[in-house]
């Protein structure tokens, strides 16, 4: 059976997202960017805040998230350790969970992280598809 991770109460645009970007440190600022990313996958994304953080969910299914740290922001994938990652960015050891950390002043390969993005999304859409 695919596993699937579900989240309840979540909208096509939550505030709380919109104000978890505008308060809080300059971290923050620099996640909203790849959450836009995930925001724009597709018509059918939503949204919700989980555990402090901004998750994209295709319906109440989870495939990404953005956080904040001290010296850092995530760029977090659900089912991260099953997509494909050339460029080895993916960090993490969890059976399912993979991130990628960006930060001030480092260079980040768009394009790849843009891919894992997109990666997230189509995987999230094949383990709906295949869960009915």
């Amino acid at each position: 059976m695919t596993q699937i991770f579900r989240l309840n109460a979540t909208v096509r645009r939550d505030p709380a997202v919109d104000a978890w970007f505008t308060s809080g440190d300059e971290i923050r600022r620099l996640a909203e960017p790849w959450f836009a990313l995930m925001r724009a996958c597709g018509p059918d994304v939503r949204e919700v805040m989980h555990d402090g953080y901004p998750t994209a969910c295709v319906g109440d299914a989870a495939f990404a998230y953005v956080g904040a740290f001290k010296g850092h922001a995530n760029i977090g994938f659900f089912h991260g350790a099953a997509l494909a990652d050339p460029a080895g960015l993916l960090e993490g050891s969890g059976k399912r969970m993979r991130h990628v950390k960006v930060r001030w002043g480092r260079p980040v390969d768009n394009a790849a992280l843009e891919a894992l993005i997109s990666a997230a999304y189509g995987d999230i859409l094949s383990r709906l598809s295949s869960s009915h």
